[in-house]
């Protein structure tokens, strides 16, 4: 909530105004990879807690379908940030220390796209290669 604030703030600053009044596009806020991995939470959880205007959420497959089965998201995320700095005061409360926690997941979250770049590079790479191999050996490796 408090990202998605920060945003919508931004998008109605009067300096994101000029700019686009003179031709300027906003660039959308990414919600990425926003599948459950907790099989007993709702296999939509992410995507009904971030669903907003002016956002693209990536996620997998299978999240895709089930909100297609499940059909409502319900409210959307309120561009004032709505209850977010109580919940975060909540959250501090309970000894979480929110900054480093931030940090971690955009740690995390780096580190996992990373990886998944790496991987595709490899299966490319492996693809390309096999298409580069003389007719007669393809037969070999089948």
């Amino acid at each position: 909530m408090r990202t998605y604030q920060a945003y919508r703030s931004l998008l109605g600053s009067a300096r994101w105004q000029r700019v686009y009044n003179a031709g300027a596009r906003p660039q959308r806020l990414l919600w990425a990879s926003t599948g459950t991995k907790d099989p007993k939470a709702s296999d939509i959880l992410y995507v009904k807690a971030l669903a907003a205007p002016f956002t693209v959420n990536t996620m997998p497959e299978g999240t895709l379908k089930a909100l297609a089965e499940h059909t409502e998201l319900g409210t959307i995320l309120p561009a004032d940030g709505g209850a977010c700095e109580q919940v975060l005061a909540q959250f501090a409360k309970a000894g979480i220390d929110i900054d480093a926690l931030a940090v971690q997941l955009q740690d995390e979250g780096a580190k996992s796209f990373v990886n998944s770049w790496n991987e595709l590079m490899s299966v490319i790479a492996s693809k390309s290669a096999a298409i580069q191999e003389p007719a007669g050996s393809v037969e070999a490796h089948s």
